[in-house]
């Protein structure tokens, strides 16, 4: 009877762990959601090659000055920022390029392989255009992917849209009865790579964020070496935080 008892005891311990080692297990597939992104290649109208794959994306107004790059969010289409973005910032050469293994890219996002390709768009685009600014624009997964940037090159002005300090952080908030911050192996620690960058940063938060805790972005924040502007849009949810007639005054007021 002991030993049954024992048995049944050891059954909860069981499955966490058994939970915990499928998340482990599962978690760039719940960290990455390109299946709603994919297009084909004859629908964009900008690539480069890295390590075997090639980028594609979108360019608006190719032949603007000061260019402004755009990191998308986790499922997001990138492309359809294109006419918002050209509307908002007509003067700018806007670039647009889908993550690895999105849009019409092949290869699969990780981490390490979305950091070394932002710097590979940046350094592209600024061979582009020599001797001009180039600002940097990044939302939600974006704005970890932006900040990385922002700490390895000369990023003119950053935007964060509905930033995060650490990507652990946040899995961790949803989470909360699992040892995420152990387990997580893409951390995008925006807080630690952007400590010392000293350029302008404008952070648009939505005051109805789901997904996104007000802590994580008021710990960025706070983190920041130089206080950032920041925007708030408190009837913005983290979906339409970029459809608020806030966020478009903001991104051209800050960009002039």
């Amino acid at each position: 009877m002991r030993k049954q008892l024992l048995g049944w005891a050891a059954l909860p311990i069981l499955g966490y762990a058994g939970i915990c080692a499928w998340l482990f297990a599962k978690q760039r597939e719940l960290i990455y959601l390109p299946q709603d992104t994919r297009v084909d290649a004859a629908q964009t109208d900008f690539a480069i090659e890295r390590d075997g794959v090639r980028l594609r994306g979108w360019v608006v107004n190719p032949a603007r000055h000061e260019p402004v790059i755009y990191f998308g969010g986790n499922a997001e289409r990138v492309e359809n920022r294109r006419e918002q973005l050209g509307r908002v910032l007509p003067g700018r050469s806007i670039y647009l390029v889908a993550y690895r293994g999105y849009g019409a890219n092949e290869g699969a996002p990780s981490e390490t392989a979305l950091f070394a390709d932002a710097l590979a768009v940046f350094d592209d685009v600024q061979a582009r255009h020599p001797g001009e600014a180039v600002s940097v624009i990044g939302s939600s997964l974006g704005s970890g992917v932006a900040s990385y940037v922002a700490s390895r090159r000369p990023v003119s002005r950053l935007v964060l849209v509905a930033p995060f300090d650490s990507l652990a952080a946040v899995a961790q908030a949803h989470y909360r009865m699992f040892p995420i911050r152990w387990i997580v192996k893409d951390r995008f620690d925006s807080a630690g790579y952007l400590h010392g960058y000293q350029g302008p940063v404008m952070v648009i938060r939505a005051g109805r964020d789901q997904v996104i805790p007000a802590s994580s972005t008021n710990r960025l924040i706070g983190s920041l070496g130089r206080p950032p502007q920041v925007i708030d849009l408190p009837k913005a949810d983290h979906n339409t935080i970029g459809t608020d007639p806030g966020f478009e005054q903001a991104l051209q007021k800050f960009m002039l």
